[in-house]
């Protein structure tokens, strides 16, 4: 039996040593089976890689690559997956916010016959402003697209190899992996922990990547914004069916005049911002579609492990 933990990097240098010796303490010394233990360097500016380099220069099972630029989570993750060898894989963020040791607890749930084992939050010890966000993108992922998604939402969680091969074929760009897991359907299993708040570094998980989660939430797992389209075209014409029935009693009980050109115009007006809404979101299919079809990699391998490194 071997376990692949896949760690995501992005501007983590102080946090890489402090977490190596976590997981030695609370993983590596303790179990009997093996293991490596995959980071990716997401494009950090900071030091990480090298930091990096140093712990693969430790231990053996430590294998790094760096991606070409900031491709994102989703991205990185999916490199570690395509590079883990293990019978299953574990994501564990970098920040030291989850417990280590909630992989145990992970495995042994796997070993009983789970394909996908969630880690989800019972309580953060966070701000008050992204606990609110987190629970506002969580309850309306439940309720437009993913029923599946835990009230808390996940980020840490183990996969096995027959689920990773699945997300190795999906080749999905613009999307979410927390939505592809859920989608795929396999025996769910689900552990809790309390997220503690950062306290090494700052986050860099900004409202700009957390809107554009929000977006590919939605465009690749719901039809609610094709929802919306259609509902408010409905209203809109429910709307215009009405004004122009009250226009034509108006015209003929001769009760028109001049000061409804206002009227006309705020209507006009109305339409128009419907008519641009409306093609944003048509946009929005049409640039994924064309982005899909060009067949570009969701991330390009700069470097692939330390020593390769040494040798350019």
């Amino acid at each position: 039996m071997k376990i692949s933990i896949i760690i995501p990097v992005y501007y983590n240098e102080k946090n890489l040593p402090l977490l190596y010796e976590d997981i030695k303490k609370e993983i590596i010394d303790v179990i009997d089976y093996e293991y490596e233990i995959i980071m990716v360097n997401d494009g950090s500016g900071d030091n990480s890689w090298d930091a990096m380099k140093e712990l693969a220069g430790l231990d053996s099972n430590v294998k790094i690559y760096s991606l070409s630029r900031n491709f994102g989570s989703h991205a990185a993750c999916l490199c570690g997956l395509s590079k883990a060898t293990g019978d299953c894989a574990v994501i564990k963020a970098a920040d030291l916010q989850e417990p280590t040791k909630l992989i145990l607890d992970m495995v042994e749930s796997w070993k009983a016959g789970n394909n996908v084992v969630l880690a989800c939050r019972e309580g953060r010890e966070e701000k008050k402003s992204q606990i609110a966000f987190a629970n506002l993108y969580y309850w309306l992922v439940r309720k437009t697209a993913l029923p599946s998604m835990p009230k808390d939402g996940f980020d840490v969680y183990l996969l096995d190899r027959k689920v990773i091969n699945v997300l190795n074929s999906l080749d999905e760009k613009n999307s979410a992996l927390t939505g592809q897991i859920l989608w795929s359907g396999f025996k769910t299993d689900v552990v809790y922990y309390t997220r503690k708040a950062r306290e090494i570094g700052t986050s860099k998980w900004t409202l700009k990547k957390k809107l554009q989660l929000v977006s590919d939430t939605l465009f690749s797992f719901s039809t609610l914004p094709v929802r919306i389209l259609e509902i408010t075209g409905a209203i809109s014409f429910s709307i215009a069916i009405i004004w122009g029935i009250v226009a034509l009693i108006a015209k003929i009980t001769g009760n028109i005049n001049v000061e409804g050109w206002t009227t006309l115009f705020i209507f006009n007006l109305f339409s128009f911002g419907i008519t641009m809404i409306s093609l944003g979101i048509l946009g929005e299919y049409i640039w994924r579609t064309f982005d899909a079809s060009r067949n570009r990699p969701p991330y390009i391998v700069e470097i692939d492990d330390f020593e390769n490194d040494d040798n350019n």
